[in-house]
């Protein structure tokens, strides 16, 4: 695998985070898969071929915890560059750019549980020594970690402290002559605890001086396993992705050397978010790529089944959820390539030796991020549903694909910030971006409020294929931006305590970046002539227009969940007359759609534009 950063993604303009709900990207400002460079395109192929060829076969043995077998496959996928395309070149990396990494994460999820192993050795085992380590722990740990002599593993969460990890328990305390940091305490769900040679611990640690000296604050270390004081408990028997390793640690006077303090004391918090990040949105497209290898099967099953004298993918119904799945997937693609293509673009002009730059780059993306691991998250655990319905009886069955996917995919929603936390954090970044004037969202929102309070307005005429989509688009934004006012101006500063309505804010702005990503994609396409099906609407523009009439109905309910729980009486009345004016539209033929859809998939015998 070439060294040489590709860069495609970054010749774009630069867009600032969570300004879709106020702007009108092109096609043309946005990355999409169809904007893969060539080498990109070989990566991919490569790992999905090392996936298919080297970890599916091997299913057994990793659902088993046969770590031998997975310390090979690590290492093999090492010798491919696949576990150091973030690390820096001086540290035996190949230092790519993040679509790059995301084409990986998203083509080796073929397997579960390897694919969580994978991620976290590369995401969160790795990355807080590339942003944070000294000299010294790049040059001790990073060629390990790329070279897959060592495994990587993120210890943040405890028993009483999960999505809450600022009141993490475990304490350091720095000796007298301030040599060694002694640890106590305990860490619960450490995924590749089993097997992982290196673990960043997080623990309170008081400030050493300044205003704040003695005061204590979440902190990052590392440490080695076999270092006396650590224990690594039992492995956890969980619903899915069992053949993961997932333990509890246990740090009993845990002495480690003070050089051994990752970043500065107190900084843990920083440390942990500005991670998660970045595996939020490696964990969205991981999702996507599983939520395609089940498609897969679903579509190969459906063909080779019988019923009733023929193929159940002829079946209406059978098409229906075919058509979902490629939906699902084609919206996924669409808005994860999207978010890392803007990182992407917003990281070429920052110098690649500041990581606190690259940290900021990445954080302005924070609630793209959390779309991308919420909406990808629940998109595949509905396609790993419908396709064990189509399997039927057969799908509930160990020795059939459908079991394990179905159980596999759970975990995503918990992982990374549960959604509940990443919905809450899409609703308040905005928030606080528009008070801070970060974004301009508060004028948008008294314009727009102005707008409707004034009667109907003209719709913008467009043509194409896509121009319903477009106005719905449009409408979508408008509702959104609508129901928003409503509920700040109704609870103010105070509506941090109304999650409710915070969590239906989250779900109206995810589905208007789903929207406006899928349509722009679909433009994208069809501009340039490809991704066609029979008939005369292409495929990418039927999954657009399929997906487009389902959101648009959610956002309506969304909306009214909002107006319903922050109005009353005349006011509430109006409100909901302006919410009927911005929804109206005409429904379109998703039946059709959906056949087209689905025959094409089956056709192809898999996912494919």
């Amino acid at each position: 695998m070439a060294a040489t950063p590709t860069l495609t993604s970054t010749d774009k303009k630069i867009i600032p985070g969570g300004s879709f709900l106020i702007s009108d990207p092109t096609p043309q400002n946005c990355f999409f898969p169809e904007d893969f460079s060539e080498e990109q395109r070989q990566i991919a192929q490569t790992t999905a071929d090392f996936a298919t060829n080297e970890i599916v076969p091997v299913s057994d043995q990793i659902e088993a915890k046969d770590f031998s077998v997975i310390r090979r496959l690590i290492k093999e996928a090492s010798d491919l560059g696949l576990t150091s395309v973030d690390i820096p070149e001086e540290y035996g990396g190949l230092e790519m750019d993040k679509v790059t990494s995301a084409i990986i994460a998203d083509n080796i999820a073929k397997q579960g549980s390897f694919s969580v192993i994978f991620s976290a050795h590369v995401g969160i085992g790795t990355l807080p020594i590339v942003w944070y380590g000294t000299a010294e722990q790049k040059k001790k740990y990073l060629p390990k970690l790329a070279g897959g002599e060592f495994i990587g593993a993120y210890a943040l969460s405890e028993s009483t402290s999960g999505s809450d990890a600022v009141s993490a328990r475990t304490r350091a305390v720095l000796s007298e002559d301030k040599q060694t940091y002694t640890l106590n305490g305990e860490k619960m769900w450490i995924t590749n605890a089993g097997l992982a040679d290196l673990f960043t611990v997080f623990a309170q640690c008081a400030i050493p001086d300044g205003p704040k000296a003695g005061e204590e604050k979440l902190t990052a270390f590392l440490i080695e396993r076999g270092t006396p004081g650590l224990t690594i408990g039992k492995e956890e028997h969980k619903l899915g992705i069992r053949g993961s390793s997932t333990c509890p640690l246990s740090l009993a006077d845990c002495r480690i050397p003070a050089a051994n303090l990752l970043g500065e004391v107190g900084k843990g918090t920083h440390i942990a978010f500005n991670i998660l990040n970045v595996g939020r949105y490696k964990l969205g497209v991981a999702a996507v790529g599983a939520a395609r290898m089940a498609l897969g099967n679903g579509i190969r099953y459906a063909k080779e089944r019988k019923a009733f004298g023929k193929s159940i993918s002829e079946f209406g119904l059978i098409e229906e959820k075919l058509a979902d799945c490629a939906v699902g997937v084609f919206v996924g693609e669409a808005l994860s390539y999207r978010t890392v293509g803007m990182i992407d673009a917003a990281l070429a002009s920052v110098d690649k030796h500041d990581t606190a730059a690259i940290q900021r780059a990445i954080e302005d993306y924070a609630v793209e991020c959390s779309i991308v691991k919420v909406w990808d998250s629940e998109m595949l655990d509905r396609v790993v549903d419908e396709v064990m319905q189509i399997y039927g009886g057969y799908g509930y069955v160990e020795e059939y694909p459908a079991e394990r996917a179905y159980r596999d995919s759970r975990i995503n929603r918990i992982f990374e910030g549960t959604n509940e936390i990443n919905r809450l954090i899409i609703t308040g970044w905005l928030i606080k971006s528009a008070v801070s004037g970060k974004l301009p969202l508060l004028p948008a929102i008294k314009q727009l409020m102005d707008e409707v309070m004034a009667g109907p307005t003209p719709k913008e005429d467009r043509e194409g294929p896509l121009a319903a989509e477009f106005s719905l688009l449009a409408s979508a934004k408008k509702l959104t931006l609508f129901a928003a006012g409503a509920a700040t101006r109704r609870y103010a500063d105070k509506i941090a305590d109304e999650q409710e309505v915070m969590g239906a804010i989250a779900d109206m702005v995810m589905e208007v970046y789903a929207m406006e990503s899928a349509i722009l994609r679909a433009e994208k396409i069809s501009t340039a002539g490809t991704g066609t099906g029979k008939g005369s609407v292409g495929i990418a523009v039927a999954m657009a227009r399929v997906f487009v009439a389902g959101a648009m109905e959610k956002i309506e309910l969304a909306a009214r969940k909002v107006i319903a729980a922050v109005a009353e009486g005349d006011m509430a009345r109006t409100q909901f007359t302006i919410l009927r004016r911005l929804a109206k539209h005409d429904p379109a033929d998703t039946v059709a759609l959906r056949r087209e859809i689905a025959r094409h998939m089956v056709r192809a015998g898999r996912y494919t534009l």
